[in-house]
């Protein structure tokens, strides 16, 4: 299994960016698909997943509205849409294999780095 992560960068708040995952090794529509993030001196973050079987969708409550997660079967990929983004959303943004509401993943990519400044 291989997740590589991309779209990470600078942006101002306020600012949108979408995250990009290429899953290959499995198929995305028989797991949970999940973006974790961890900020620089704090734990791991759970942040939003994707049921592979019916594309429900779950949100850790400080991305609720502003995040949103969604797949594309045909590119075995998953993608997060950050928009109205705050200072506070600067991580290292991990795409893995978990269930929600969890940060123990199975599998996780290399994580792809947020920055959100002026």
């Amino acid at each position: 299994v291989q997740l590589v992560e991309s779209g990470g960068g600078l942006v101002q708040p306020g600012g949108s960016l979408r995250l990009s995952c290429a899953a290959s090794g499995i198929t995305i529509t028989v797991v949970y698909m999940t973006w974790v993030r961890q900020a620089p001196g704090k734990e791991l973050e759970w942040v939003s997943s994707i049921n592979g079987a019916d594309s429900t969708t779950y949100y850790a409550e400080s991305v609720k509205g502003r995040f949103t997660i969604s797949r594309d079967n045909a590119k075995n990929a998953v993608y997060l849409q950050m928009n109205v983004l705050k200072s506070e959303d600067t991580a290292l943004y991990y795409c893995a294999i978990s269930p929600p509401y969890t940060t123990r993943m199975s599998f996780r990519g290399l994580g792809t780095q947020v920055t959100v400044s002026s």
